[in-house]
């Protein structure tokens, strides 16, 4: 491929997260690097560097993508009356944008900055934004729990998920349990909830 120099910054930026995007899909994070996804686009690793502080930040970035479309796609959920249903909903569109995001989503939780730097404000709303889906319909199924103790249980919820979802992706799931990634999510989701409700009125 020719090299380019006919992209805005931001076109290029757009250009090396979708490329980086394709390389995860396809390769995992370890097949992930500044000069990989430059050839792809055309361009020099060091043209990379005029958009992103350095691979970290890359991938950042492609990960905060990949946050914004977890988020649209559960907002495409349905609400209804029920918030027992509309959290079984959620929870069945988290699996669906995990079943078909699975290596990206797990640089998520794979990637680590170096050194002791700290992941941006812009990413952690964000994180805020999709667990916020989260909150919204506990609040309704919880009506008295308060502001801070919903936030704690959707992130205890969201990591508990994960660990299931962790096990499963590594192949390990059925080590531990011959239910489906669905049945003990689901499971985890509603004894989760009901002790929620036990606790309140206790």
């Amino acid at each position: 491929m020719p090299r380019r120099t006919d992209h805005s910054r931001e076109e290029l930026y757009d250009l090396a997260l979708a490329a980086a995007r394709d390389i995860i899909r396809e390769d995992g994070l370890s097949a992930l690097t500044a000069r990989r996804v430059a050839h792809a686009i055309g361009y020099s690793p060091g043209t990379l560097y005029n958009v992103f502080d350095d691979l970290d930040d890359l991938i950042v970035h492609m990960n905060g993508r990949t946050l914004d479309a977890l988020y649209d796609d559960l907002m495409q959920v349905a609400k209804t009356d029920d918030p027992a249903r509309d959290l079984k909903a959620l929870l069945a569109g988290y699996l669906a944008f995990l079943d078909g995001n699975r290596n990206l989503w797990g640089v998520l939780f794979e990637h680590r900055l170096s050194g002791d730097a700290a992941l941006p404000d812009w990413y952690l709303q964000k994180i805020d934004q999709v667990l916020g889906l989260i909150e919204t319909t506990l609040a309704r199924r919880l009506p008295d729990l308060d502001r801070d103790n919903l936030k704690d249980a959707a992130r205890i919820l969201w990591a508990s998920l994960h660990g299931i979802c962790s096990l499963s992706g590594s192949g390990k799931l059925q080590i531990v349990s011959d239910q489906t990634v669905h049945a003990m999510a689901e499971t985890l989701m509603t004894r989760f909830v009901a002790g929620l409700e036990q606790t309140r009125v206790t």
